[in-house]
């Protein structure tokens, strides 16, 4: 079976990455938020703006109506990832890599639903790796805007890169055939272990150099 076959289980899978990716985002925009010492106010609109920066962005960009404003269930799970923070604030403060494994989480899972959204589209698998890319990683840059951060996409830590990767294995896996839930849990593990590895092990892109690099 393809990813093509099937357009109702394409449809589900997309709705349930979408939320389980919202949630995951939000969390981790409103931990930020929390350790620059927000507001609850200031914490939910970097939660809602992690959550669907990247999605708006790509639903624009497909002649779409943003994902957001057909059903209010991405902003409640917003909120309730700003309760989860609330309540378990203490619990979460020990734990230093929370952001960073719901930051992946939200990445890996929304590189895929842009993928599909893309193709369901009727666009070309080249322009599906692009949006996946644009779904998964511009809403982290929106958030570290907000946070007066430098984006991560910017750092040299591999982020929008792994979304790429991620993209070619989901069209290799689907070019060959294979399974929708095979394809996704392969484009998903890529994503997440590439960006895993790539932090613990310092693993970057090159930088550019300027003249005054040279000198030195």
């Amino acid at each position: 079976m393809t990813i093509h076959q099937d357009p109702e289980l394409v449809m589900t899978l997309q709705s349930v990455i979408e939320f389980i990716g919202t949630f995951a985002f939000a969390l981790s925009g409103i931990r930020l938020a929390a350790s620059k010492h927000y507001d609850w106010l200031g914490g939910f609109v970097c939660g809602v703006a992690v959550a669907i920066g990247g999605g708006t962005i790509r639903d624009v960009m497909l002649g779409l109506n943003p994902f957001w404003m057909s059903s209010p269930i991405y902003l409640l799970f917003t909120f309730l990832a700003q309760l989860v923070v609330i309540v378990c604030h203490h619990y979460l403060k020990r734990l230093d890599n929370t952001w960073f494994l719901f930051d992946t989480l939200g990445l890996a899972l929304f590189n895929i639903a842009g993928i599909q959204k893309t193709l369901d589209c009727g666009f070309p698998f080249w322009v599906a790796i692009i949006m996946g890319c644009i779904t998964g990683s511009f809403g982290g840059v929106i958030r570290d805007v907000l946070l007066n951060e430098e984006p991560v996409i910017f750092r040299k830590e591999i982020y929008a890169m792994a979304c790429v990767l991620g993209g070619l294995v989901y069209w290799a896996f689907s070019y060959l055939g294979l399974s929708l839930y095979v394809t996704v849990i392969a484009s998903f593990l890529t994503v997440c272990i590439i960006r895993l590895l790539a932090v613990k092990y310092h693993i970057s892109l090159p930088t550019l150099r300027d003249e005054e690099d040279k000198k030195e």
